[in-house]
């Protein structure tokens, strides 16, 4: 028998009709799951007050999931985690990666549409969750959406019209839902080491995208002026900016006073690749670390980690570079 923690945090999935229209229900959800009951796993409800909409997730919200999934690790098999779909790929990494050393599944799901809807996808969604966190082999944080199981540092929100709202597009499903499942079980991860959770604390991480124009000399100056722990530029491309003296200047003045600048590529298929193209040099010759293809949920949640520990900026910019959670994919 698999005993399963379900942690109900909020979103459209667990909506009801009111007098105002769809909002969240106490008390709803939990009772809708009892039509999913099967042989062989039971599971425990437990509902968080109050519902969240997604959108406000917090970082007092991540602590809370973390603890709560570290206060149980030993007395469940697997955990499923209902979430909203506007940060449920912001979610899935934080636990990831704050989950230092799991060895259970943590599986993330929620729906584009509530269960009252006729045509509902958040049906297929939870048993697809729970079939996947009754899956002992599973040791890491995945989402379960639209027949997909997706690691959760690789996941990104792509589409909030069709039930295809996620994808991880630099990286293969860790399986499919047909009729049969299809588990690619080659590319699961391993647990390394003893469990070792940690809380994540409160860094000054803050995040920019590019355009054309003064926007980079305008990054720049900001950096200067009001140094952030982190920053996340979102640039061009293969991580091409301007060679933007102000731009520059920022970036180096910056990782001088110890912030650590993580350069992105606003593409959602590709990676920062310093040196593909001459564009991309000057930043990284600036101080700043090439993100490879780390969806921006994935580096703030690796940044949020990394500096919640006592490591100095030199140590966090080498750990960027490394893959510690599935999150990258390392060059051959």
């Amino acid at each position: 028998m698999k005993r399963l923690l379900i942690l109900y945090t909020g979103g459209t999935i667990g909506m009801d009709h009111t007098p105002e229209g769809l909002a969240p229900v106490p008390g709803f959800l939990p009772q809708q799951l009892a039509r999913l009951a099967r042989d062989g796993v039971s599971w425990e409800v437990r509902e968080y007050a109050p519902l969240l909409d997604s959108s406000a997730i917090t970082l007092a919200d991540w602590q809370r999931l973390v603890a709560d999934i570290a206060a149980n690790h030993d007395a469940f098999d697997g955990f499923v985690v209902i979430h909203g779909t506007d940060t449920m790929a912001y979610t899935a990494s934080v636990l990831a990666f704050c989950l230092q050393g799991l060895a259970k599944p943590v599986v993330v799901t929620g729906s584009q549409l509530p269960l009252v809807h006729p045509r509902s996808d958040g049906w297929g969604n939870l048993a697809d969750a729970i079939e996947a966190a009754c899956q002992s082999e599973l040791h890491e944080v995945a989402i379960s959406f639209n027949r997909l199981l997706l690691r959760g540092v690789r996941a990104r929100k792509l589409d909030a019209a069709s039930f295809a709202g996620f994808d991880s597009p630099n990286a293969p499903p860790l399986a499919q839902f047909g009729i049969q499942p299809q588990w690619h079980r080659a590319s699961w991860r391993q647990a390394s080491g003893p469990f070792r959770p940690q809380l994540p604390a409160s860094p000054d991480i803050r995040c920019g995208m590019l355009l054309p124009g003064a926007m980079a000399a305008a990054f720049g100056r900001w950096l200067a002026q009001d140094t952030p722990d982190a920053a996340i530029l979102l640039s061009y491309g293969n991580g091409n900016t301007p060679a933007d003296a102000e731009l520059l200047a920022g970036v180096k003045a910056a990782s001088a006073k110890g912030c650590v600048v993580l350069n992105l590529t606003q593409c959602v298929r590709g990676a920062v690749a310093v040196g593909a193209y001459a564009a991309s040099q000057p930043l990284a010759q600036a101080g700043a670390v090439a993100g490879g293809d780390m969806t921006p949920e994935a580096a703030q949640a690796k940044l949020l980690w990394l500096l919640s520990q006592p490591l100095s900026p030199a140590e966090v910019r080498a750990r960027l570079a490394e893959d510690c959670r599935g999150e990258l994919t390392l060059a051959a």
